[in-house]
């Protein structure tokens, strides 16, 4: 059977590798691209397929990137992990755009009820870095890390403005190689007319007489470019030297507006939001974060755990992209040895493959991240839900302790009874009589264990006002506990252990828990055999909820 990865959407690199680049690091990236390129999740022996890799050689590349946490194992598939998003993340620290314009485009979003959407040039394609959607029907759909064809939408033309005679000559190989776009997922195929010879000429000519008026006038109009409906308007966004750093595009549909009439109701606006972006742009670049490190301790570890396994040159190599961040935009090749503990010469390779590879570009001795990095994975993770995250994590918990696990939020609405908890995520365990969890189902917070610890998590005077007397101080103690144990409560013979999950920012967003039958251990029984599982496994969903959370909101129901 042929695999079913899109070739276009894998191509080869341009050149030969240069003699100093890690063979192994260039396959790990290919297997990233290709199980991106397959929305995230393939087949072991389609990735093998579509890399071009030896069966052996994709196993012991896929046993690595799952000790790094970039993928995992689901029967005979490979699926991205939200570890891998730190990839991506150091690219957006780096440029420091979701930071400082961010808030501003959201702000901007409000004020206009329409999304808007910040984009860079990445070769001759368009790259968008962070999304401000309304919640409506007929909605943006594009993901941080989604790459559009520079010609079919409004920031392309700003970008393309600035190109010169090399640009061209790419944008034009590329369209004569692909003219129905399939190279780019992200948008709709075009049609058969618009690959004859006569529309691929009236598309070139279309778009050369855009980035003329893109240049005459500054700003950027999309009739309908992606797809049918879909209008939008963008203004260039630019840094303190005159350089065009991103695009800021306010996107409507013809249901709102017509594409005459959109500019004259958004462009005053897109403008004082340009104006302010520049502004944040100009102001003093923010506090360093410190660089992700990957030690070599650790990968010593596992390589003793994982042995012939584990390909310690590709952790090497991702550690490189890792070392820049936010205050870490552009690093010497002695500040990328520093910032992961390799040796100036392990490290000297690693670039030179990063960018043989196109994400890495260096000047004047310093290194860069390239929006290109944002294609290894970032797009199909960026869909990412708080139940998706957890479920893996709460297969594997009910596999070690032998009973349900689930994942549970406080509900929006309570109800007349009081507060109520809500599971999102249930997983039986593998024996004949187990606990049963249905996703969505609810119960009073206060007779459960994940209700109980979410509950206590609340600010003071709303913890007093949760339930009957007695409860505040039963909360109290919770808190200071740091999880819940409640028997017999909600059923004759149920008991039920939680601990909480929290964001980012701290806060208890949601709770992982065990159900089991009271018969046969006493409750100290349980907390001694199931709380060190149960807590190892909310550190991992807090792992990866920082990881994910960093750019991406992700959705908490």
């Amino acid at each position: 059977m042929e695999s079913p990865l899109p070739p276009s959407a894998f191509p080869a690199p341009p050149a030969p590798p240069p003699p100093e680049a890690v063979t192994p690091l260039i396959r790990a990236l290919a297997v990233l691209r290709a199980l991106t390129a397959a929305g995230g999740r393939a087949a072991v022996s389609d990735l093998a397929r579509a890399t071009g890799l030896a069966r052996a050689t994709a196993d012991r590349v896929l046993s690595t990137l799952a000790a790094l946490g970039h993928v995992r194992a689901e029967g005979r598939d490979a699926v991205l992990a939200p570890g891998l998003l730190e990839l991506g993340n150091a690219y957006l620290a780096a440029t420091g755009l979701p930071d400082r314009l961010g808030p501003l485009a959201d702000r901007l979003a409000d004020t206009l009820d329409e999304s808007v959407s910040l984009a860079v040039p990445d070769g001759d394609g368009v790259r968008f870095v962070h999304q401000a959607t309304r919640r409506r029907a007929m909605s943006l759909a594009f993901r941080i890390g989604d790459l559009l064809p520079a010609e079919r939408g409004a920031p392309g033309a700003l970008f393309a403005a600035d190109w010169g005679p090399a640009e061209w000559r790419r944008w034009r190989a590329r369209r004569a190689a692909d003219p129905v776009d399939a190279g780019f997922p992200a948008v709709p195929a075009r049609g058969a007319g618009d690959a004859a010879p006569a529309g691929a000429r009236r598309i070139a000519a279309d778009f050369t007489a855009r980035v003329a008026a893109a240049r005459a006038t500054g700003w950027s109009p999309d009739d309908q470019l992606i797809e049918p409906g879909l209008i939008a308007v963008a203004l260039p966004v630019r840094d303190p030297a005159g350089g065009t750093v991103c695009a800021v595009s306010v996107v409507s549909h013809t249901s709102r507006h017509t594409a005459a009439a959109l500019p004259g109701a958004v462009l005053a606006r897109l403008r004082d939001t340009v104006a302010a972006m520049e502004a944040a742009l100009a102001a003093p670049p923010s506090a360093e974060d410190p660089a992700a490190r990957h030690q070599a301790a650790w990968r010593r570890a596992a390589k003793r755990q994982l042995g012939p396994g584990f390909v310690e040159s590709v952790a090497r190599g991702l550690a490189v992209l890792t070392a820049f961040g936010a205050g870490r935009a552009a690093l010497t090749l002695s500040a990328v040895a520093e910032a992961t503990g390799l040796p100036r010469a392990t490290a000297r390779r690693a670039l030179i493959t990063l960018e043989h590879l196109g994400y890495t570009a260096a000047d004047g001795g310093r290194f860069r991240l390239t929006p290109q990095v944002l294609e290894l994975g970032f797009a199909p993770l960026s869909g990412l839900t708080l139940p998706a995250l957890a479920r893996p994590h709460l297969a594997a918990l009910a596999e070690r302790v032998g009973d349900s696990a689930s994942l549970a939020v406080l509900a929006a609405d309570g109800d007349a009874a009081g507060p109520a908890v809500q599971y999102l995520v249930g997983v039986p365990a593998g024996r004949i009589m187990s606990v049963t969890i249905s996703p969505g189902s609810r119960a009073p917070a206060p007779a459960t264990a994940p209700g109980r610890v979410l509950l206590a998590a609340l600010p003071t005077a709303e913890r007093a006002a949760t339930g009957p007397a007695g409860l505040p101080a039963l909360l109290d103690r919770v808190r200071a506990d740091g999880h819940a144990l409640v028997d017999d409560e909600l059923e004759a013979g149920l008991r039920s252990l939680a601990v909480p999950v929290h964001d980012r920012a701290g806060r208890a967003v949601a709770a992982v828990g065990v159900a089991t039958h009271a018969a046969g251990r006493p409750p100290a029984a349980t907390r001694a055999a199931v709380l060190p599982a149960l807590r190892a496994t909310a550190a991992a969903v807090e792992a990866e909820l920082r990881v994910a959370g960093r750019f991406l909101r992700i959705p908490v129901p």
